[in-house]
């Protein structure tokens, strides 16, 4: 059933942080309803809001890391591409960023 998608490590952490992320903001707002705020976002908007938007800026995080890996890699003299593993880091900061910020 999935043998389109290269399941490595990395991308099944993230899926993972993912599924536990969506959990635990459903379990967060059965707890405590959200209000709207306003951040650095042009917008109003609730916690699901900043959560959507952050994976959403997450994923181009990760889209563009695959992208410029291999120049990446090739600038800094690296025998190969830099691990996945930076993109993560970047994007689950991104996503921190937002729902904090945003």
């Amino acid at each position: 059933m999935f043998e389109w998608m290269a399941w490595t490590t990395p991308v099944a952490v993230f899926f993972g942080c993912i599924v536990l992320m969506i959990a635990g903001m459903t379990v967060w707002e059965i707890k405590s309803p959200t209000v709207m705020r306003k951040g650095f976002l042009p917008m109003p908007t609730t916690r699901g809001d900043r959560l959507f938007i952050g994976l959403l800026s997450a994923a181009y995080v990760n889209l563009a890391f695959v992208g410029i890996s291999g120049w990446l890699g090739q600038a800094l003299g690296l025998d190969g591409d830099p691990s996945i593993w930076f993109s993560f880091v970047a994007s689950m900061l991104v996503l921190l960023w937002v729902m904090r910020k945003g």
